[in-house]
C-alpha cells in the first residue's frame, strides 16, 4: 500500500473512533432532553449552547489551524472533550441529574469540536494528493456515516439496558484510542509562515475575511450555505420531535431515524467516492439542495412512519453529497495557508445559522405544526437552489 493511502487509512479509523464515542454521548444527551421535556423550547436552549461556542471560536480555530500543528490541535480538543464527558459521567453517578447540567456540557464539548472541525478539514489535503482528494473525501464521509448509522443503534440499546452513565464512559474510552492512533501518522510541516505569523490573531482573521470577500464564488458559496443552514435547521433538528408527537414516543421510532438518515449518507458516501459526482462540483450541489428541499415539503405531508423513514435515507444521500461537493470544492479553490480560517468560517456560517434557527423554529414548533414549518422552509430551499442555478460564475467556478 501506498505510503498516503498507510496515513489516510489511520487518520480515519482515529477519527471514526473518537467521533462514535462523541455521538452516543450527543444522541444520549438530545434524546434524554426530548423524551424527558417534548419541549421545543427546551431543545432550542440545547441547540443554542451546542452551536454558540462553535460560532464564536470558529475564526480563532481557523487561525490557529494555519498556525500551528493541526495534528496537535485535533489531539488536545479531543482530549479535552473526553475529559469533560467524564466530569458529567461522575456528577450523574453522584445523584445530580439536572438539565442545566448537560446544556453546560454541551457547551463545552462544543469547545472542542469548534477547534478540531476546521483542523480535520484543513489537515486531510496535506496527507492526499490532490487528484484524491474528492474520492478519499467521498469515502471519509461515507466511512463517518457508518459510523453515525450504529451510534443511534448502540446510544439506543444503551439507554434501554444501560445507565446513561455508561455512554458517557465509553465516550472516554473511545477518545482515548482515537487519539493513541493518531499520535502514530507523521503529518508534513507546511511552510512555516504558513503555520507561525509574527501578525496578531485579529489580523489572521481580518485576512481570512478580505480573502473570502476577494474571491467572489466562495463568497457567495458562504452566502447560499448562510441561508440554507437557517432553513434547512426544522429538518435538521426538529423531526425527532416530529416523530415523537406525530407517530410515538418509543425509543426505537427515534433510533430508526437515525439509522435511516445515516444509512443515506453511507451508502451515498460511496457512490459520490466511486463515481465522484458530476464533473462540476456546483452542480453536485444544486442537485442536491433542491432534492433535499423536495423531500423536506414531503416530510410535512404526515406520510406512514415506513415512508418516513425512506424519504430521510434518500435526504441523507443528498446530505452526503452536497458536503462531499462543497469541501471538495473549498479544499481545490482556496490556498492551502487559508484552509483553516476558511474552513473555520464555514463552521461559524452553520454554528450561528442552526441557533437561529431553532430560535425561531423552535418556539414555532410549540405553536403550530412542525409538518406546516417543513412545508414552508422546505419550499424556500428550493426557490434558493433555483436561484444557484442562475448564478454563472458561481457554477463556472465549480468546473475543476
Amino acid at each position: 500500500m501506498e505510503n498516503w493511502k498507510k496515513k489516510v487509512s489511520l487518520f480515519i479509523i482515529s477519527q471514526l473512533t473518537s467521533q462514535f464515542g462523541t455521538a452516543l454521548v450527543q444522541y444520549a444527551i438530545f434524546w434524554y432532553i426530548t423524551l424527558n421535556t417534548r419541549s421545543g423550547f427546551m431543545l432550542t436552549i440545547s441547540i443554542i449552547v451546542g452551536f454558540l461556542p462553535t460560532f464564536l471560536l470558529s475564526p480563532f480555530a481557523g487561525v490557529w489551524s494555519d498556525r500551528f500543528s493541526r495534528k496537535k490541535l485535533i489531539i488536545i480538543s479531543d482530549l479535552s472533550i473526553a475529559f469533560t464527558t467524564l466530569i458529567l459521567a461522575l456528577v450523574f453517578l453522584s445523584g445530580y441529574r439536572e438539565f442545566w447540567l448537560l446544556f453546560l456540557i454541551s457547551g463545552i464539548r462544543a469547545i472542542g469540536i469548534a477547534i478540531q472541525t476546521p483542523a480535520t478539514n484543513a489537515l486531510l489535503p496535506q496527507i492526499v494528493p490532490e487528484d484524491k482528494i474528492l474520492s478519499v473525501n467521498g469515502y471519509m464521509g461515507s466511512a463517518t456515516s457508518l459510523m453515525n448509522l450504529f451510534s443511534p443503534i448502540a446510544a439506543g440499546s444503551l439507554l434501554t439496558f444501560a445507565a446513561f452513565e455508561t455512554t458517557l464512559f465509553i465516550d472516554v474510552v473511545t477518545a482515548i484510542i482515537g487519539v493513541s492512533i493518531l499520535s502514530f501518522i507523521k503529518v508534513p510541516i507546511l511552510h512555516e509562515t504558513g503555520l507561525k505569523r509574527a501578525s496578531g490573531y485579529f489580523d489572521d482573521i481580518k485576512a481570512g475575511f478580505k480573502y473570502i470577500r476577494k474571491k467572489k464564488y466562495i463568497r457567495n458559496l458562504f452566502l447560499y450555505f448562510a441561508i440554507f443552514f437557517f432553513f434547512v435547521t426544522p429538518a435538521a433538528f426538529l423531526t425527532p420531535l416530529q416523530v415523537v408527537r406525530t407517530y410515538g414516543s418509543e425509543l426505537y421510532r427515534l433510533t430508526a431515524l437515525e439509522i435511516a438518515f445515516f444509512l443515506g449518507m453511507t451508502l451515498g458516501g460511496f457512490v459520490i467516492g466511486k463515481w465522484g459526482g458530476w464533473k462540476n462540483l456546483v452542480h453536485t450541489m444544486i442537485v442536491a439542495i433542491l432534492t433535499g428541499g423536495i423531500l423536506h415539503m414531503i416530510l410535512g405531508t404526515k406520510v406512514n412512519f415506513i415512508l418516513y423513514l425512506f424519504i430521510m435515507f434518500i435526504i441523507g444521500v443528498s446530505v452526503i453529497f452536497c458536503n462531499t461537493a462543497t469541501t471538495v470544492f473549498l479544499q481545490k479553490k482556496v490556498d492551502e495557508e487559508y484552509y483553516g480560517r476558511v474552513f473555520g468560517v464555514m463552521g461559524m456560517l452553520s454554528s450561528s445559522m442552526f441557533p437561529l434557527g431553532m430560535l425561531v423554529f423552535g418556539p414555532l414548533a410549540d405553536k403550530i405544526s412542525i409538518e406546516l414549518i417543513l412545508i414552508v422552509t422546505g419550499f424556500i430551499v428550493i426557490i434558493e437552489g433555483l436561484v444557484m442555478v442562475k448564478d454563472k460564475g458561481f457554477i463556472e467556478a465549480g468546473n475543476t
